[in-house]
């Protein structure tokens, strides 16, 4: 059975604040999963999933958004990522999602609305097809990489798999520059007007740095050449699709525009000329939305 990791965990309590929670779950493989669980523990859960090679900081702008409007807002880093175990072995979707139910199951969450960036929009269909039938009210995939985003003969839309291979290249043996150069498509700074933040860009490459380059590296597979299409027949919850058109990452035509219709009850949001990294650059908008479906 799932366990809190002895001595593993944290709360902070302070006068007109929310009870904030950290700490990690140990799997059956003996792999730390780190997790914050933050607000009321009695409110309406929404979990986070973030993308490779990041971590559930990432996702500091939904927390805090959603923190205050009363909800219990859950995320944790995959194995190999931030703060979680640097794991040679399992790290593939199947033990991700595996993962992600121990840690559910820890945490005693009976509800939540699972919403999934990049990679983590990946993790969230692989989760609630294999894991959370009954548990999972509503999903949400951000920029994500389903159905599949490799080139092939039934996908001649996808990206080549020499990208790939070249960000297997840049992971493997240049990951501090090639994370850095990494960062200016992701948030669409290299499109005429766009206001360019050093922080942003910094703040990514932190996350990225702080994982191991195996698990990293690994990872790279599984965003780029794993086939979600299964996962998103089965889901029969109502999940909500949000994609920038200017995706350089995870094209648009490729990925949102694809898995939607691939939903028994799915909803499109498409947004022009943002940028895959748009939870950040444009979290005014995406946290409006996503509250709507929320409360929808």
């Amino acid at each position: 059975m799932p366990a809190l990791a002895a001595g593993a965990s944290s709360t902070s309590q302070h006068q007109g604040a929310f009870k904030m929670d950290s700490g990690f779950v140990t799997v059956k493989d003996g792999t730390q999963i780190f997790y914050k669980d933050w607000g009321p523990k009695d409110g309406p859960v929404v979990w986070f999933h973030h993308g490779w090679p990041l971590t559930s900081d990432d996702w500091d702008a939904q927390m805090m958004f959603f923190l205050q409007h009363g909800y219990r807002v859950i995320a944790h880093d995959r194995r190999g990522h931030g703060r979680s175990t640097q794991t040679d072995t399992g790290n593939d979707m199947d033990t991700y999602s595996a993962d992600v139910a121990a840690v559910v199951a820890a945490l005693k969450v009976k509800k939540a609305i699972h919403v999934g960036h990049s990679t983590g929009g990946g993790e969230v269909a692989r989760y609630v097809r294999q894991h959370g039938k009954g548990i999972v009210t509503k999903a949400v995939l951000v920029s994500a990489v389903p159905p599949i985003m490799v080139q092939s003969a039934t996908n001649p839309d996808g990206v080549p798999l020499k990208v790939f291979d070249d960000i297997r290249q840049g992971t493997a043996f240049n990951r501090s520059q090639f994370y850095m150069d990494l960062t200016v498509p992701f948030y669409g700074f290299n499109r005429p007007g766009a206001k360019v933040s050093e922080a942003v860009r910094q703040n990514w490459w932190r996350q990225g740095m702080m994982g191991g380059v195996k698990a990293a590296y690994d990872c790279i597979f599984q965003f780029a050449q794993v086939d979600f299409s299964d996962d998103l027949r089965a889901l029969d919850i109502p999940v909500l699709v949000l994609h920038g058109e200017d995706d350089q990452i995870v094209p648009f035509g490729n990925s949102g525009a694809k898995s939607v219709k691939l939903l028994k009850q799915g909803k499109l949001i498409s947004y022009p000329g943002f940028p895959h990294g748009m939870p950040t650059t444009h979290a005014d908008v995406i946290n409006a939305d996503l509250l709507a479906f929320f409360k929808s």
